[in-house]
C-alpha cells in the first residue's frame, strides 16, 4: 500500500510542484493551503508524513508542527523554508521536526528527503504506551487503569469540569493532558498551573493577570493564565492549596465565565475547560472550613479517582520496562531488561511514591547497572516492607562515585524528612508559613516535599 504525505504551503505553485514530483510514484500527495486546513485533514484521515512551509499567514510552520505533535505525535514532520537560519533549524528540531529543507530545492532533493524520512520512520517503530496496554500517554493495562481510561473517554468530548483525585506520583497531570488531547479543544492551549508553588498574591496574579501599577512591582500589564488558556484547557494541580480568597474568585469565574485582572475594571469573557487535581480529601477540608463547599460542588462535577501503584495489578513490569527503555536511550546505554530476581523485587515493593518513585528507582538502577540487565543489587531498595537487597561491590571508579553519592543521599534523607515534618507540624501544615519559619523560599520548601513524597497522608499518620 502506498504512503500518504500531506504538503502544507500557502503558495499554490509549491503545492503543485510536490504533486508533480510524486505523480508517477506510489506516494500519494494531498495538499493544504493553510495550517488550519492541514489539521482538519489530519483529523479526518491518517498520513505517513507532513511537509509544511515555515512562513505562512495565520498559522506558521512551527505552530503546525507543535499542533501535530499534540494531535498525532507519531507523524513525522519536515519543515521547508526560504528563510534558512541555524536558529530556526534548531528550534524546529527541538519542537520535534524530523528534518529541515531550504528553498530553492530540486525534485531530487525532495525525493531524497521524503524517501529517507519514510524509511527512518519504519525503522524507528517502537513500543508505545498503547502497546503496553496504556492510553493517551499513560502506561498500564490493569483493571483499575482500564476503568480510568473508560472514564477519560466518557468525559473528554464534553466541556464538563473534572476533578482528578489521587496520591502524589499517580499521574494526575497525565490524565488531565489525556482529557485535553481527546477533546474538541485539543488544537488549543493546555495550560498547567501548580497551585503549591506560588504564594497567594502571586497565584492570583498568575491566574487572573494584573494591570500596570495595580500593586507594588506591577511594572507592566500581565495577561493571566485564564486568558492564555482561552479556547483550551486550564489545569489547576493541587487545587486544595488555593486560599479561601482565591477560591471565591475562582468560583465567580466558573459562574460568570469572565475574568477581571487585578486593578482592572472591565471583565473579559473567557472560554475554557477547567480540570483540577488534588491529593487531599476536599470533602474533609469542606467540613473543616478550609475549602468552600460551593466551589467543591462546582469542581467535582466529574470525579476521576486514580489508584495507587500497589493497587494496579500487573502494571509494575509494564511501567518499569517503559522507563528502562527511556533511560537507556537518554543515557546512550544498552540495557535490555531486568533479571527475574530484580523484577520480583519491584513487583513486591510498596511504592509509597507511586509511579514517580518507580521511575526514579529505574533511573538510578540504569545509572548503576554495569551490564545489559538490571540486577537486584542495582535497585538498592532499602525498605522494611520489601525484600532486602545487598549492594554489590563497585567494579569501576564511576560505579564507586555513584555508590558514594547514593550513600550520602540516604544519610541525608531522614534528616530532611524530620526537618520538613517538624516545620509542618509547628505551622499546622501550612506550607507557606512552614517555609517562612525555616527561612526557606516557598518553591524550595515545596521541592523538598516532592522529593520526599510527603503528602496529606503523612499528616493523617
Amino acid at each position: 500500500m502506498g504512503k500518504r504525505i500531506l504538503v502544507v504551503d500557502d503558495e499554490a505553485v509549491v503545492r503543485k510542484s510536490f504533486s508533480r514530483i510524486f505523480a508517477k510514484t506510489e506516494i500519494q500527495v494531498e495538499t493544504a493551503p493553510s495550517g488550519h486546513t492541514a489539521l482538519e485533514l489530519l483529523q479526518q484521515s491518517p498520513f505517513d508524513l507532513v511537509i509544511t512551509d515555515l512562513k505562512m499567514p495565520g498559522m506558521n510552520g512551527l505552530e503546525v508542527l507543535r499542533a501535530i505533535k499534540v494531535l498525532q505525535p507519531e507523524v513525522p514532520v519536515i519543515l521547508v523554508t526560504g528563510y534558512s537560519t541555524v536558529d530556526t533549524a534548531v528550534e524546529a528540531m527541538k519542537a520535534g521536526a524530523l528534518d529541515y529543507i531550504s528553498k530553492p530545492f530540486t525534485p531530487d532533493d525532495i525525493t531524497d528527503k521524503v524517501t529517507r524520512a519514510l524509511s527512518e520512520v519504519r525503522a524507528a517503530v517502537a513500543p508505545t504506551c498503547e502497546d503496553a496496554g496504556g492510553f493517551g500517554g499513560i502506561i498500564g493495562g490493569s483493571p483499575a487503569m482500564q476503568e480510568v481510561y473508560r472514564r477519560i473517554r466518557q468525559v473528554a468530548p464534553t466541556d464538563s469540569t473534572v476533578l482528578i483525585q489521587g496520591d502524589s506520583g499517580t499521574g494526575k497531570e497525565l490524565v488531565a493532558r489525556a482529557i485535553h488531547d481527546h477533546s474538541q479543544r485539543k488544537t488549543r492551549p493546555f495550560v498547567a498551573v501548580d497551585c503549591t508553588s506560588l504564594a497567594e498574591n502571586l497565584l492570583e496574579s498568575e491566574l487572573f493577570g494584573h494591570v500596570k501599577g495595580s500593586f507594588t512591582g506591577a511594572i507592566r500589564t500581565k495577561v493571566g493564565l485564564f486568558k492564555v488558556a482561552d479556547g483550551g484547557t486550564l489545569f489547576l494541580d493541587e487545587v486544595s492549596n488555593i486560599s479561601l480568597t482565591v477560591q471565591a474568585k475562582l468560583l465567580r469565574v466558573l459562574q460568570e465565565r469572565e475574568i477581571t485582572p487585578i486593578g482592572g475594571t472591565q471583565p473579559t469573557p473567557i472560554d475554557i475547560r477547567l480540570v483540577t487535581a488534588t491529593n487531599r480529601d476536599l470533602k474533609a477540608m469542606v467540613a473543616a472550613g478550609q475549602f468552600r463547599e460551593d466551589l467543591y460542588f462546582r469542581l467535582n462535577i466529574i470525579p476521576i479517582v486514580l489508584p495507587r501503584l500497589r493497587d494496579r495489578e500487573g502494571d509494575v513490569p509494564l511501567l518499569a520496562s517503559f522507563f528502562l527503555r527511556k533511560c537507556s536511550e537518554e543515557m546512550g546505554k544498552r540495557i535490555e531488561s531486568f533479571t527475574p530476581d530484580a523484577m520480583a523485587v519491584l513487583e513486591s515493593y510498596p511504592f509509597h511514591g507511586n509511579v514517580r518513585e518507580l521511575e526514579n528507582i529505574v533511573e538510578r538502577a540504569a545509572v548503576l547497572c554495569p551490564g545489559e540487565q538490571i540486577r537486584r543489587e542495582d535497585l538498592e531498595l532499602q525498605d522494611g516492607t520489601g525484600p532486602a537487597t545487598r549492594p554489590a561491590v563497585p567494579r569501576t571508579a564511576e560505579e564507586l562515585k555513584h555508590r558514594k553519592q547514593r550513600i550520602r543521599e540516604q544519610a541525608v534523607v531522614p534528616i530532611e524528612r524530620a526537618f520538613v515534618l517538624e516545620a509542618l507540624r509547628q505551622n499546622e501544615w501550612n506550607v507557606t508559613r512552614a517555609a517562612e519559619a525555616t527561612g526557606m523560599l516557598r518553591p524550595n520548601f515545596q521541592a523538598l516535599l516532592k522529593k520526599l513524597n510527603i503528602s496529606i497522608r503523612d499528616r493523617e499518620a
